[in-house]
């Protein structure tokens, strides 16, 4: 029987020579010394019982090892009793003998150890981390003086400081500040021009809020979106309620002579609201197409109301699908009896039946289809089942059908819309004509059904084909893989052969028109007898006859004039004509058409920055998740309750915090910005 003795006994005599020296090593703290035999003396962990060597004959093994087995939390019942107790890790300073200078002679002996005691407390660290936690997660501000949440991060670290809303929000400011000195800087470095898109939502006091988003292309050729203002509108009912918001965003970001389009939810975007915006443009300096190219419709608000539109016109058998879904799925027994029946009809469909969220029109769409999918047994079910009395009849089915065929168009082109990668107009082209043939087509079926259920849903989409289909033509044309050719084609689809030849000329003249105008900023300032008329540079007629060109120093200004007429005519024809020429790049599915124009930007100097700004254009004003919403997204309760400046800082920083690429230099302690909210 092995014999424990503690580590004030004294061993054998010749195992251990110097046997009244008393063991001062703190390890015997946690170790017993086991005696197995007169030339085998080893140290046994008292938690865990593990025995480790520690004199064998003449040689003394030392404690180092015995050391590392407590202090790095090898030892598992000791990590496991840290774990319940948070007791501090074991170290030197943690043994206490009555005498101070003995606790110091103990921290002197005993090296440092990378466990966990060797992490300083970061006070700053934690406040960071805790404001980016509320931006993220939209936390309210008040949670940090939270009782609950104070014990918790008391327990997790005692060392911590409670906070107050007014700290948490200088640390949620020093975050907001510093990203967008980080985006002003990205954005300032940018070859092209910049887009926005606006956004408006309400509060609970009924205040509007303009959410302003920019869509560029970075210096890497790939294209970004960025929050950049949340601006508050008292009035947003007003027709120049959105004018001081754009201004503003404007200033705010330098963009005066950078933006390029401005793209508009059409519930705000009434004639007025967009003859407003499009004067302020005009005399803010945005010179191409003298800031005509005001987008009036998100495409993702046009298909969620051409969905919404598509269920109501049959929402009694839809709702008599979702009552059939819920019976299934809200009961155990029920969805066993579904399942057995499903098994015993051998219906091939796999997917499960989901109850919809109504907020989402996706949703809907999907019980139906799966639903549709298993017909077959919600007929049968009635049978086996006595509860259940929704059958819905076989052409009501029928109907289910139809308009889920309707309804992929739209959920196929709104599915694009939510990519975290945001796509090229030109990729929403692909969609938005088939979603428009479809429709015409189907307006004028036979089938009374299929009429009724489009003619409507054709009428409505109409209004944004007819708005949106030359600025999406544009961006085809700057895709190498279909340039005017994918328009003839979709458009003699549309319009028949007659038609289609005035529609395509205006996408061609288009596209030339602001070819022009990035031929004329990327000109040097026109001479002094230059004036613009009808967007024509001309020579201005009223010379004297007594003047000429030595008396103002310069005698070459009519040859200038020359010069740049045939500058503009020849880079017209090698860079625009001549790309159109060209054969077209062979389709493959991941094409990068921006990647092509940065490489193919030196033969194309002035194209590609065209093609770059145009394939840039935003078609939607909301946000990825909020492509299937059935209704615009209003400020929830916490955030209606702060200040304007409170608002934009928690929006636009949560946005920015995506894409974050710094960490605060917590070594050195950084001015602390204050601002009232």
């Amino acid at each position: 029987m092995d014999v424990l003795t503690s580590h004030n006994e004294i061993v054998d005599s010749e195992a251990l020579p110097n046997k009244r020296r008393r063991k001062k090593s703190i390890v015997w703290e946690h170790f017993t010394i086991e005696t197995i035999d007169a030339d085998c003396t080893r140290a046994c962990c008292k938690q865990c019982k593990k025995s480790f060597a520690y004199i064998t004959g003449s040689k003394l093994a030392g404690t180092s090892h015995l050391k590392r087995h407590i202090a790095l939390g090898i030892c598992p019942v000791n990590r496991t009793n840290q774990d319940k107790t948070q007791l501090t890790p074991f170290n030197s300073a943690t043994r206490t003998n009555g005498s101070a200078s003995s606790t110091a002679k103990s921290r002197k002996r005993c090296r440092a150890t990378p466990g966990p005691t060797s992490i300083p407390f970061d006070q700053a660290r934690c406040c960071y981390d805790i404001a980016k936690m509320i931006i993220q997660h939209d936390y309210p501000l008040d949670m940090v003086e939270h009782s609950g949440f104070n014990k918790f991060v008391r327990n997790l670290q005692p060392l911590f400081s409670s906070m107050s809303v007014d700290t948490i929000q200088e640390h949620i400011f020093n975050i907001y500040v510093r990203e967008k000195q980080n985006l002003l800087n990205i954005i300032g470095a940018i070859p092209g021009r910049v887009h926005l898109t606006l956004d408006l939502r309400t509060s609970d006091q009924n205040l509007g809020y303009v959410f302003l988003t920019g869509y560029f292309v970075d210096c890497n050729w790939k294209l970004q979106c960025r929050l950049l203002n949340v601006i508050m509108v008292p009035f947003p009912d007003s027709d120049v309620a959105f004018n001081h918001a754009v201004a503003a965003c404007l200033t705010d970001w330098c963009l005066e002579t950078k933006l390029f389009t401005l793209t508009l939810d059409q519930s705000v975007a009434n004639v007025n609201v967009r003859k407003n915006l499009r004067h302020l443009l005009s005399i803010k300096g945005v010179h191409i197409l003298n800031g005509q190219l005001i987008i009036g419709s998100c495409c993702a608000r046009v298909l969620s109301h051409l969905a919404q539109a598509a269920l109501d016109s049959i929402r009694p058998v839809v709702e008599k699908v979702r009552q059939s879904v819920k019976f299934v799925k809200t009961a155990d027994a029920h969805e066993e009896k579904f399942l057995e029946l499903k098994k015993q009809l051998q219906v091939p469909s796999i997917k499960e039946l989901i109850v919809d969220d109504q907020t989402k029109w996706d949703t809907t769409y999907q019980m139906l289809l799966i639903a549709s999918e298993l017909k077959e047994v919600f007929s049968c079910l009635d049978t086996s089942d006595p509860d259940y009395k929704l059958t819905p009849t076989m052409d009501e089915w029928k109907q289910v059908d139809i308009l889920c065929g309707y309804l992929k168009l739209f959920f196929d082109a709104a599915n694009i819309l939510t990519s975290p990668t945001y796509s090229t107009a030109d990729v929403l082209f692909h969609e938005v004509w088939k979603i428009q043939l479809d429709l015409m087509q189907a307006a004028c079926s036979e089938d009374h059904f299929i009429r009724n259920l489009t003619k409507p849903l054709q009428e409505k989409f109409d209004k944004y084909w007819n708005d949106c289909n030359l600025v999406l033509a544009a961006a085809v044309v700057m895709d190498p893989r279909f340039k005017m050719k994918l328009v003839e084609f979709s458009f003699i689809k549309i319009y028949g052969e007659e038609a289609a030849g005035n529609w395509i000329k205006i996408v061609d003249e288009g596209v030339h028109e602001v070819f022009c105008d990035y031929i004329v900023q990327s000109l040097p300032p026109a001479p002094a007898n230059f004036v613009d008329e009808n967007d024509n540079f001309v020579i201005k007629s009223e010379f004297c006859q007594e003047d000429s060109f030595l008396s103002n120093g310069d005698t070459f200004a009519d040859f200038d004039v020359y010069l740049h007429d045939i500058m503009n005519n020849q880079q017209m024809k090698t860079e625009i004509d001549q790309y159109l020429e060209e054969p077209l790049m062979p389709r493959s599915q991941d094409f990068d058409v921006l990647g092509w124009w940065r490489i193919n930007r030196c033969q194309y100097p002035t194209l590609s920055k065209m093609a770059s700004d145009i394939l840039s254009i935003p078609v939607c004003t909301v946000a990825p998740d909020s492509v299937f919403d059935t209704a615009p997204l209003d400020l929830n309760k916490h955030r209606s309750s702060l200040r304007p400046v409170a608002i934009e800082a928690l929006s636009c920083a949560k946005d920015w915090l995506q894409y974050e690429s710094w960490e605060p230099p917590y070594g050195i302690e950084a001015a602390t910005v204050k601002m009232e909210f």
